[in-house]
């Protein structure tokens, strides 16, 4: 079963990175697509950012695009959401998710598989 584990998160200042890993464990990653998913107070859960099983496809929600990057180490089970010049707006859990499919996807019902999600405030 595979189990996934998200880190990184924490209160950064507006403008400022911070760098989330999700790290997997109980089977491999090398066939799943992997999504980034975050959720606020009140609000829907929303796609961020997908990647492909192998890493050749990566799609960006238009609110992040430009300033987070999504990257994948299949040799050491990990996937990363690199997120700089954050915003307020940006606070939010976010959560790894990943799921067997043929590219990637923003719909988190194609997502078997969710990490328990990491704490993102942007503050100052």
């Amino acid at each position: 079963q595979l189990q996934l584990v998200e880190s990184g998160g924490g209160l950064v200042q507006p403008g400022g990175s911070l760098r989330l890993t999700c790290a997997a464990s109980g089977s491999t990653l090398d066939y799943y697509a992997i999504g980034w998913f975050r959720q606020a107070p009140g609000k829907e859960r929303e796609g961020v950012a997908t990647i492909s099983s192998s890493g050749g496809n990566t799609n960006y929600w238009s609110r992040v695009k430009g300033r987070f990057t999504l990257s994948r180490d299949n040799a050491k089970n990990t996937a990363y959401l690199q997120m700089n010049s954050l915003k307020p707006e940006d606070t939010a859990v976010y959560y790894c998710a990943a799921g067997i499919m043929y590219g990637n996807s923003f719909n988190w019902g194609d997502y078997a598989f969710w990490g328990q999600g990491t704490q993102v405030t942007v503050s100052s």
